[in-house]
This record gives structure tokens, sequence and C-alpha cells, in this order.
């Protein structure tokens, strides 16, 4: 095996680290693991309900360890760090793999899926109510979310699912007022 030189692989390592997602057709592995949200992006088929599922049970099991009148607050600040870290993961994603909106990005759903559950009493019937509801919007997008998706990158990505997020809440607070939903 041949080796190189100190300077051949210092400038290699230089032209890596500063060459875009697009060039080198990889996202980072942080990106990756982040927008495909550890891997569940990857299941088929119907990415994103796995994606809103696997939230939706991590949820339940977090809020056994999470005193009930916290819980809202742990909920916005998941939802929080998602989008916050979801963005720039999405972007990077999408950007390697050279599409707008990949459906293995699941992190948008995630986010979406945390707000949709935010103030809502953990019990099954709220978290399947909370699923189907986000699922829903998720996938009908009413206005103004289908505009939100035409947003660049990253943004639109996990933009349009943070209101289809927030169309399920309003929609969840309707149904715990009137009894619906246990509270």
């Amino acid at each position: 095996m041949k080796e190189r030189p100190a300077g051949a692989a210092r400038v290699k390592m230089t032209a890596t680290n500063n060459t875009s997602d697009v060039a080198t057709g990889r996202a980072p592995l942080w990106a990756t693991v982040v927008a495909t949200f550890f891997g569940v992006g990857r299941l088929r088929p119907g990415p994103g309900s796995w994606g809103s599922l696997a939230t939706a049970l991590i949820w339940w099991l977090l809020s056994r360890w999470v005193v009930p009148v916290w819980q809202p607050m742990a909920a916005i600040s998941l939802a929080l760090l998602a989008v916050v870290v979801g963005i720039p993961a999405a972007t990077r994603v999408a950007r390697a793999a050279g599409l707008k909106d990949p459906q293995f990005v699941v992190i948008d759903e995630v986010a979406g899926q945390l707000i949709t559950l935010i103030a809502v009493p953990v019990s099954w019937k709220s978290l399947l109510a909370g699923f189907i509801l986000f699922r829903g919007f998720d996938m009908v997008k009413p206005p103004p979310i289908r505009k939100l998706e035409r947003l660049p990158e990253g943004f639109g990505i996990v933009i349009d699912d943070v209101a289809a997020g927030f169309y399920a809440l309003a929609v969840m607070q309707v149904l715990l007022y009137f009894g619906v939903l246990p509270r």
C-alpha cells in the first residue's frame, strides 16, 4: 500500500470539509441521524407515518418520567429542539440527496407530532387522536401549509409540518374542551 505524503492528506481533508453536501454526495453523519430520526425515516411504507408513530411512542415513554405539570414545557422544549436542529440537518440531507423534500427526512414529523401533543394529557386515546390528526393535516396541507412547503431547503421541509402540528393541536384542544378526549 502506497503512503500519501502528509501534505496531500491535509489538502484532501480540507477539501472534503469545505465542499458542499451536493459535491460530496453525502451529508454529515449527525445530519443524517437527526434528519432520519435515528433511521426511522428509512422504514417503509410511509416513512412520515413511522416518524410520527415513533415520536408518539417515545413521548408516551418520556411522559412516565415527567411530572404532568411539566409535560407541556417538556413537549415545547423537545419540539423546539427538533426544529432548531432539524432545519440544518434537513437542509444538508436534502442537498446531499439532490431532492427538495426527501421522504426519508422525518425530523419534520417529529417536530409536528410533538407540537400536536403539547398540553394534551397522555393516554392511548389522546396519542391516537393526535397521531391521526397530525398525519391528516400533514397530508392534506390546508392553507397556508402548502405555501410554507415552498420555502427554501430545510426551513420549508420542517416549517410546513410545524404548521400542521399547530392545526392538529388546535383540534386536540377543542376535543379536550368538549370532553371528547379525557383530561
